[in-house]
């Protein structure tokens, strides 16, 4: 396998730390779109699925719903755990997302939420979902939608003053936006070798049902994590609270608008 730079150590660590409240809050937020994909993908008996960045498993228990033979990485332990009792067949294993555990071929769908663009070298990443996918068989991946006039962009927005700079002399990271626009996000798909076919955006609110669950939700990221390293438990907690206010609904739950884009290519 290709060696690279991995960011797996440090990702394990930040996004495993609260593992149990990302299960149970966070990573729900996005099962609008999970749904949404694999019927696109007609996932079904006869898929045999690799989630590339799999988290606590929410995504392959609803492929394995479907009848669909799952496989999962991630850097997270403590999520993996959670992805093992969620669908006990599955065969869920901590590696960097660069250098995947798999042999050449092996699946006929390959899947990546909010994943591959995180990666310390992207285009790496996914040309080993291409290695490790059939030929022609499709690889998804999912990154944040336009964050014009999208609500949740304001809850990420709220920790870049708490995120401690870049080291000296490097360019400040590219943000959670960076493949947004569909020009990146095909160049990406090209560069590793991929041919785009399809693209579509799933509308995906986020829902607490009440502050203390938005906070604990909101907390529960690598990215809120390494901001409470930088800042503080209570800056970060006060920083979420203060971004959740504008979506208090009457009966006291929150509900806020996201919006996520889906690429298909083809290996």
């Amino acid at each position: 396998m290709p060696t690279t730079v991995s960011t797996a150590a440090p990702n394990g660590r930040l996004w495993g730390s609260s593992a149990e409240d990302w299960a149970n809050i966070q990573e729900k937020t996005c099962q609008p779109v999970y749904t949404a994909a694999f019927a696109r993908l007609n996932i079904d008996t006869t898929t045999h699925l690799l989630d590339c960045g799999c988290g606590a498993g929410l995504a392959t228990q609803l492929a394995a719903e479907r009848g669909a033979h799952v496989s999962g990485i991630d850097a997270a332990e403590n999520l993996l755990a959670i992805a093992r009792t969620r669908v006990p067949s599955g065969d869920f294993r901590v590696s960097p997302i660069e250098q995947l555990p798999f042999a050449d071929h092996t699946f006929n769908v390959v899947t990546g939420f909010n994943s591959f663009q995180y990666a310390a070298d992207p285009v790496a990443a996914l040309a080993e979902a291409r290695r490790v996918a059939k030929p022609g068989a499709p690889i998804l991946i999912m990154v944040w939608g336009s964050p014009e006039g999208m609500e949740a962009a304001q809850l990420l927005f709220a920790l870049k003053p708490l995120l401690p700079p870049p080291p000296a002399g490097t360019p400040p990271p590219p943000g959670p936006f960076a493949l947004s626009k569909l020009e990146a996000l095909r160049q990406l798909a090209t560069n590793a070798g991929l041919t785009p076919t399809d693209l579509f955006d799933v509308e995906s609110p986020w829902h607490y049902a009440s502050l203390e669950e938005g906070i604990r939700g909101l907390g529960s990221s690598g990215v809120s994590r390494r901001a409470i390293e930088h800042s503080g438990q209570e800056a970060v907690d006060k920083a979420h609270a203060e971004a959740l206010a504008p979506f208090a609904q009457p009966d006291g739950t929150y509900k806020i608008g996201a919006t996520f884009r889906c690429l298909i290519a083809t290996a």
